[in-house]
């Protein structure tokens, strides 16, 4: 019988046991659990003529930002799934080869296409999902939808029982809004099988935007340490809990996590995660009033320094200029909205001007001109979902400005704000900010005249 992946479609491979290895070493990677490197060297070992298997093992070098390793697996993949492979392999090989090698519109373009022919291809699919997928880095502002309707497009080729499509389209819901549906799929995909970090993560993050801040911090509390630190999703899920912590006004908890699970030392995660992760949760407890942080604050922009040399990528840029201006390099926050406004008059960023402009009203923040940060923010608030990112992370920059609001002493539209967050999203924090604006008096004109 011709061997297949785990959904049925041809592989070409004449060995079952490079088929077996390679079965698992995608799974492994659509689980973010590690061993799949591994998995995928054996399916290699066991038949090095096996082009996805290549493709897959690049694959993984790309999502660690490998890129000469990645790019050395796709070349192979890419010359011997001429010889031996099926039309849909070769489509599949040429779109991981574009991706590694930054092409991600051109890619993005194909993916749409192939899923029509081929639907069932999970790791296909799966590259415009997700947080830092495809669609959340195009520069779309309804990138949410996006991720819905293709789940929902290619639904019938998975069924009910897919732990893996559940995984990703429960956590597309819950960006989108769904949140009840959004919780039942993602329990049956962890019920199907616990050990997927995906899972978890879309769960926690339906937990936080249905208000389940306890429950979203009991599953991480219990889940957590079964999960190896050398899991991508380690780092980001223990930011889950420091925001839960926050969440319940504990500061000094949120630290703690960080420094034992977050920082650079600590974690094995992504560099944009470990980045992003960092720099908005030491933005946040600096908001919160937390001390000694200036440490921490030193040690990741060194790492983030490392990892993001120049500009160009949005979401990147956003938290490289929450750490520049935390530090106090102004300089460098200023060269980094001026290098990313180039980018937008030349036509080459996909986010438009929103990222010079967030740059700017960090740096007023952190200098402490909460009028002008609010200024600044408010008429783009409607287009920082073109960064990428989760609701979570990007929910950051909505602190910012309330933030701003209450420290330029504008009572009036700091409650009007947060009074349409928590209708849309049940939040203790919240809560807790609202309480104390109501108990300071309204300044006639706020409103009108920040």
């Amino acid at each position: 019988m011709p061997a297949s992946d785990a959904r049925g479609l041809a592989l070409s491979t004449g060995s079952d046991l490079a088929a077996e290895h390679y079965r698992r070493g995608v799974d492994l990677l659509l689980a973010a659990w590690p061993g799949a490197g591994e998995a995928l060297d054996q399916a290699i070992a066991a038949d090095h003529g096996f082009a996805l298997a290549h493709a897959a093992r690049g694959r993984l070098h790309a999502v660690r930002s490998e890129l000469s390793q990645a790019r050395a697996c796709l070349a192979m993949a890419t010359e011997l799934v001429l010889l031996n492979g099926t039309a849909r392999e070769r489509s599949h090989v040429e779109i991981l080869a574009l991706l590694a090698h930054g092409e991600p519109g051109e890619a993005l373009r194909q993916i749409l296409s192939h899923l029509d022919d081929w639907p069932a291809d999970a790791l296909t699919l799966s590259l415009p999902l997700g947080a830092f997928g495809l669609f959340a880095f195009s520069g779309m502002a309804d990138h949410d939808q996006a991720r819905v309707d293709l789940c929902n497009r290619h639904a019938r080729s998975y069924g009910a029982q897919d732990w893996w499509f559940l995984s990703a389209r429960g956590w597309a819901e819950a960006e989108n809004g769904d949140v009840v549906l959004a919780r039942a799929m993602l329990q049956r995909a962890f019920a199907l099988r616990p050990e997927n970090a995906n899972a978890v993560h879309g769960w926690a993050h339906a937990l936080y935007e249905a208000g389940a801040a306890a429950e979203a911090d009991a599953l991480l509390t219990h889940w957590l340490p079964v999960y190896d630190r050398k899991g991508l999703l380690h780092g980001h899920l223990a930011w889950h809990m420091a925001l839960l912590a926050l969440e319940a006004g504990d500061g000094a908890r949120a630290l703690n996590i960080y420094a034992a699970q977050i920082a650079p030392a600590a974690s094995a995660g992504l560099p944009i995660n470990v980045v992003s992760d960092g720099a908005s949760l030491l933005w946040r407890l600096d908001a919160n009033g937390a001390a000694n942080t200036s440490a921490a604050w030193a040690d990741l922009a060194g790492y983030a320094a490392r990892a993001f040399p120049k500009p160009g990528h949005p979401f990147v840029d956003l938290h490289m200029a929450l750490i520049e201006a935390s530090i106090g390099d102004a300089v460098a926050v200023r060269r980094r909205a001026d290098a990313n406004l180039a980018r937008v008059e030349t036509g080459v960023s996909v986010a438009g001007p929103v990222i010079p402009e967030l740059c700017r009203a960090i740096l007023e923040f952190a200098e402490g001109r909460g009028a002008a940060c609010a200024r600044r923010l408010q008429p783009i608030l409607g287009d920082v979902a073109r960064i990428g990112g989760s609701g979570a992370q990007r929910q950051l920059v909505e602190d910012t400005y309330l933030i701003a609001l209450i420290r330029s002493a504008q009572s009036e539209r700091a409650r009007e704000f947060l009074d349409r967050r928590l209708h849309r999203r049940p939040s203790a924090r919240d809560g807790r900010w609202r309480q104390a604006l109501d108990r300071q008096p309204v300044r006639p004109g706020s409103a009108a005249n920040p």
